[in-house]
């Protein structure tokens, strides 16, 4: 079974409860994930993070689960998690220890991923914290790849090496299906900014069944994380809307931190935005192509736009100022003459509003750290 044409969707426990997780956590969540409507808008991945196992291996070099957090055993948790008709992922690492100080997978990676399969696991992030410094990081990520494929179970290989090592140049054909570019993200403005910039030149690496993974969503966490490091003050309603339309608009994984279970209104909106999300799933999942205006300064407005499956493009406008700002996209740039007798006709994504045919150019104010989403369908004039 090919995994991950399209950009993988789900949940991850590690930015809002950290070292905090159990059995009760995940079914809970699981349920929730079914009860709000993510599974129905297309979210599937129930993941758990760091910090599962106990610190020592048994006797025959198998991890073992903490019986205090899952008393039931992670082959039981999953069974629940598929019986609501989600899949189950889990976390290892490719050093001596995970980032936590829990077994990692070096050198066990064929048992580890023979005990995944046998648990049920459909998912398996896979971090780079504690590897020896003699040893070659791509060909770990390959010898788990390899290790996966041959498991006897479909398991989608979510490799996290935060682009160290020249990740671009080999993790393809490492057999990984996406993989993390960037540092950790945490919940503030600064840090979706910084890491949004950094991919601007990344998007040509990223495709079907292998996505670049800007790292896991903060939206609708406002602050509210088990660790202090990650909460970081929290971001706005509109930097959260802004943060999920990069994200959409550059194919990255859609994977959820916020606590699913406590989510307000505009999370929920966000997150379940129809229109967004068939812009990250569209069946063609073509990079986005970006530019900034030629007065503008750096870190200011920059527009991107990227051809969808039926003939529409999907418009961004996303401002990096801190204030007010106006955005200008000419038509010809996109391939569209001024007289070829077309034009497109634009819909308000986030206004969810018709705007009507526009001819040559496309000019909107964006608030500062906001955005404007549109979808643009030619029409002959």
């Amino acid at each position: 079974m090919a995994l991950a044409a399209k950009p993988p969707l789900g949940w991850n426990s590690w930015n809002t409860f950290s070292h905090d997780i159990n059995e009760d956590l995940i079914k809970e969540t699981a349920d929730a994930m079914v009860a709000t409507g993510l599974k129905d808008a297309g979210y599937e991945y129930i993941v758990i993070d760091d910090c599962w196992s106990l610190r020592e291996r048994d006797k025959n070099g198998r991890m073992v689960v903490d019986p205090e957090k899952f008393p039931s055993g992670m082959k039981a948790l999953a069974d629940y998690v598929h019986s609501k008709g989600l899949k189950f992922g889990m976390y290892s690492c490719a050093g001596t220890h995970t980032c936590a100080g829990f077994p990692g997978s070096l050198d066990y990676e064929f048992i580890d991923a023979k005990t995944f399969a046998e648990w049920g696991v459909d998912y398996l992030k896979y971090d780079y914290c504690n590897k020896p410094r003699h040893l070659d990081g791509p060909t770990l990520y390959r010898r788990m790849a390899m290790a996966l494929r041959n498991c006897g179970r479909d398991i989608l290989f979510s490799a996290c090496n935060w682009g160290n090592d020249n990740t671009t140049e080999w993790i393809r054909n490492s057999g990984a299906h996406m993989y993390r570019s960037t540092g950790d993200i945490v919940d503030s403005w600064q840090s979706v900014k910084s890491i949004a910039l950094s991919q601007m030149d990344m998007e040509k690496f990223s495709g079907p069944y292998c996505f670049n993974d800007m790292d896991m969503l903060i939206v609708g966490m406002y602050g509210k994380s088990h660790n202090g490091y990650i909460a970081a003050g929290g971001c706005t309603t509109e930097e959260y809307r802004t943060h999920f339309s990069l994200w959409a608009m550059m194919n990255s994984p859609l994977m959820i931190g916020c606590d699913i279970r406590d989510m307000n209104e505009d999370t929920k909106k966000i997150l379940m935005n129809k229109d967004i999300l068939a812009i990250n799933q569209d069946a063609e999942v073509r990079t986005p192509y970006w530019r900034k205006e030629w007065d503008e300064e750096p870190e200011t407005v920059i527009h991107m736009w990227k051809p969808l499956e039926n003939g529409d493009y999907a418009i961004g406008f996303f401002n990096f100022h801190d204030g007010d700002c106006s955005g200008r996209l000419q038509f010809f740039d996109m391939g569209l003459p001024t007289r070829c007798g077309y034009g497109l006709r634009l819909h308000d994504i986030w206004e969810d509003k018709d705007l009507g045919v526009f001819t040559d150019r496309l000019e909107t104010v964006i608030p500062a750290h906001g955005c404007k989403m549109f979808r643009a369908s030619l029409v002959e004039l």
